[in-house]
């Protein structure tokens, strides 16, 4: 069951709102001509990584041994190492519905308490915070948890990639597969963290993107 629940959380159908997010790819597609496959390693190595999957696997931790001081601290930080509004808006409003319908779906005591959490303010939310809460809750091993968080990252990525037509459907599965060694590198690193403090995110052009993004006068992704 608790392989089911990670599907089930993983697919595309899960109604979290990633299917609005270009993960920064739309900016770079107006910039001009852009290398999608070296752009998704980088985001993977050099950020989703070292941030989501990271703050992933911590929570992941924290949960199964009932520190909820520390859960708080991984969302916080990882709501620090954002450094745009608009990103921090879209982990955090994706984080929420998710937790909102896995709280409903699933109902384990762990995601009700980060409902209450969140509902009081104590913690923002962010979506990897939610899903290490969730999969901690219903069994999902931490190693399996954030390679297919990783690879849910990678596909989302290409997808809005076929979007912006950048890649024919072909090439995105071509992309995905190919993404699987950084994929592996990254959930690697993120399961040897053993801090809040080990949470980082090194892209400065991608965060540079984003900020002109959030000025666009045509978008069709909100990052």
């Amino acid at each position: 069951m608790s392989l089911l629940a990670q599907l089930q959380l993983a697919d595309s159908a899960f109604p979290g709102g990633l299917y609005t997010l270009s993960h920064g790819l739309e900016s770079y597609a107006q910039a001009g001509p852009v290398d999608v496959a070296a752009l998704l390693e980088d985001v993977l190595l050099h950020a989703a990584g070292p941030g989501d999957a990271t703050a992933l696997v911590l929570v992941h931790r924290a949960v199964r041994r009932d520190d909820w001081d520390t859960v708080v601290a991984v969302d916080q930080r990882l709501h620090a190492i954002k450094l745009n509004r608009e990103l921090r808006a879209a982990a955090t409003r994706t984080g929420n519905q998710v937790l909102r319908t896995a709280a409903t779906v699933f109902a384990t005591p762990e995601l009700l308490r980060l409902v209450e959490l969140t509902g009081a303010g104590a913690t923002p939310g962010n979506h990897a915070v939610v899903l290490g809460t969730a999969y901690a809750g219903l069994g999902v091993a931490e190693d399996g948890a954030v390679t297919g968080d990783l690879y849910a990252f990678a596909a989302s990525w290409v997808s809005a990639a076929v979007r912006l037509r950048r890649l024919d459907f072909r090439q995105a599965q071509a992309t995905l597969y190919g993404a699987g060694p950084a994929i592996e590198r990254a959930a690697a690193a993120a399961l040897a963290a053993r801090d809040p403090l080990d949470l980082y995110a090194a892209t400065p052009i991608a965060d540079t993107m984003s900020c002109a993004h959030e000025r666009a006068r045509a978008r069709l992704f909100t990052t």
